[in-house]
């Protein structure tokens, strides 16, 4: 009997993984992220549909560990020196926003008929945005290091600290959820929880890196220690009442200072995916597709306004802190969804019973269309832009000294205008500026703009595929833009940004002549059509000069050192 039962949930996980991987393909045709994929296995799988996901207690299982290794990885990439490099705009952005989708989401849900427990239940969970789907998002594009992206990046680590806020006090509010639970049952979880925290403080502060560094010489004991340990503090904080998503937690951030947390976090992301996996189709297999029907219009008034208002508040905010409304925009449209995090505080709520599941099932279907919709908005963010712009122009501000992105005046005088200001970048303006010329850098890198000019270039912060931006460069003492921006392969020619660049500083009557980098054939040839005046191909002339060097047998190692690439003579 055993055995077969065994061969039965054997057959059951097999299905569920092939339905997984056909409906994850799908998704990905439709450029959708895995989670609304995995939520439709969930539905597919359910009694509503093929009645197939039956082993409740497995999938259950696999759920929890799940989240546990969520939220491990939440904590071991918890990064609070990005709040604090980004400055204000993280932290008031990201307190702006979750203040703003609390308030104006607890009204529209008492609007709606939701009873005030309920609705703000509802109104804290539409304050979560995902921050695995933004990264990735942005990841694909290649503005991971942008403006708007590293702003982005800031306040969800603002918010990731608000989900645990959430979560802090969800749990201590369970402790007294029943009956003839006490005031002092929530003390003595608070105690408990106080307690690890010390404990947590003094394995960082004596145990961590030791343990980690003598683990690391066996990567799959290092592994293996990992997950045990999410597991065990995840166990050991649903045992002392608060919450097995705060001891994963925990567990991430006792980790998060040890120089392997980088290498820990990429062998269990994968692990992470396949877990939650289970997560969404348990989710999905319990929704009651009879009972959602009546969620239906809820569900779309409170997308709506995840979709705008969230979008709308981040714009608001970076406007009047002095960024430009097209920054705000970009930045905006990535908390055009809710979280996983949205789902799982949802979920804790049916736990205690603070919420029913239609509750849930309201959530997830809010998740499902923003999720949808903002993955499209995201991937055709600049195309969006470009359409709505005149209606954005209420947001229009003069330029202004305090501004946060950096506009020199158009009284100074610069023979080359250089974006990008890394490696290559750098050595491109030493040469030049050896030779006399005055060079001007722009680059959207905090780090690469505090280098150079700590190497004494004038450089300036801002984002070059930005109109507005370009506008007020000074364009017309400019003999030579160079754009030595990094190439990234997107498959998409008309994604390039270099291409996006070129023709903004054609509309704006540039009259000068650009140079552009560029590493494979297709994209020079694109280029060439977008009437750049040179292609630069780093490898292919690097390995060209260095050829020359060994060919005429004149190269020593002091001319290699001072004059690699043989560039010097061009000026001479």
């Amino acid at each position: 009997m055993t055995e077969a039962l065994q061969g039965y949930m054997f057959y059951e996980f097999a299905a569920l993984l092939v339905l997984a991987a056909g409906v994850g393909f799908a998704g990905l045709l439709l450029r959708q992220p895995l989670i609304v994929s995995f939520i439709a296995v969930g539905i597919v799988a359910g009694p509503s549909v093929l009645d197939i996901a039956r082993s409740d207690e497995q999938i259950d299982l696999l759920a929890e560990l799940g989240i546990a290794v969520l939220l491990f990885l939440v904590g071991l990439k918890l990064d609070f020196n990005l709040v604090r490099t980004l400055g204000p705009v993280a932290l008031v952005t990201g307190l702006g926003q979750v203040i703003f989708t609390t308030v104006f989401g607890f009204a529209i849900g008492i609007a709606l008929g939701l009873d005030m427990l309920t609705a703000t239940y509802v109104a804290v969970a539409l304050t979560f945005s995902s921050t695995i789907i933004i990264v990735k998002l942005l990841s694909d594009k290649r503005e991971i290091d942008s403006l708007h992206g590293r702003i982005a990046l800031g306040f969800l680590i603002v918010q990731d600290l608000a989900v645990v806020v959430a979560m802090i006090v969800l749990s201590a509010i369970g402790v007294g959820a029943g009956e003839d639970a006490a005031f002092s049952d929530v003390l003595v979880v608070l105690g408990y929880g106080l307690a690890m925290l010390g404990a947590v403080a003094l394995f960082i502060r004596y145990v961590s890196n030791p343990l980690v560094d003598r683990l690391s010489q066996a990567p799959e004991l290092l592994v293996s220690f990992a997950i045990a340990w999410a597991v065990l503090l995840a166990a050991m904080g649903h045992y002392l009442g608060f919450g097995k998503e705060l001891g994963g937690l925990l567990a991430g951030v006792s980790l998060a200072s040890t120089s392997y947390r980088e290498a820990i976090a990429a062998r269990l992301t994968s692990l992470r995916d396949f877990l939650l996996l289970f997560f969404f189709i348990a989710l999905g297999a319990s929704l009651d597709l009879s009972v959602l029907g009546a969620s239906v219009g809820p569900a779309i008034v409170l997308s709506l306004f995840v979709l705008i208002g969230n979008p709308l508040i981040v714009l608001v905010i970076m406007v009047a802190m002095g960024y430009r409304k097209r920054t705000g925009f970009l930045a905006g449209l990535t908390v055009a969804q809710i979280s996983e995090f949205s789902l799982i505080f949802m979920a804790m709520g049916v736990s205690i019973g603070h919420v029913n599941e239609q509750a849930l099932g309201l959530v997830t279907l809010v998740g499902l269309i923003t999720i949808a919709a903002s993955t499209y908005m995201i991937t055709y963010s600049h195309q969006i832009y470009d359409r709505i712009e005149p209606l954005l122009r209420i947001f229009d501000r003069p330029m202004i000294a305090t501004q946060r992105e950096d506009a020199p005046s158009s009284s100074q005088g610069h023979d080359v205008i250089l974006f990008g200001m890394g490696r290559y970048g750098l050595g491109i303006a030493g040469v030049l500026r050896e030779a006399g010329l005055r060079v001007l850098g722009v680059d959207f890198s905090p780090a690469a703009v505090r280098n150079a000019r700590m190497e004494g270039y004038d450089v300036i912060f801002g984002d070059a595929t930005d109109p507005e931006f370009l506008a007020h460069l000074p364009l017309g003492s400019a003999k030579w833009l160079v754009l030595a921006v990094p190439e990234h392969d997107t498959g998409l020619t008309h994604d390039d940004p270099r291409r996006t660049l070129l023709r903004s500083v054609q509309d704006l009557g540039y009259q000068g002549k650009v140079a552009v980098a560029a590493h494979r054939e297709q994209a020079a040839a694109a280029l060439i059509r977008a009437k750049a005046d040179i292609v630069l191909m780093p490898y292919r002339d690097a390995a060209i000069a260095a050829a020359r060097m060994i060919l005429d047998g004149e190269a020593t190692a002091e001319t290699c050192v001072n004059d690699p690439t043989g560039q010097k003579e061009l000026y001479e």
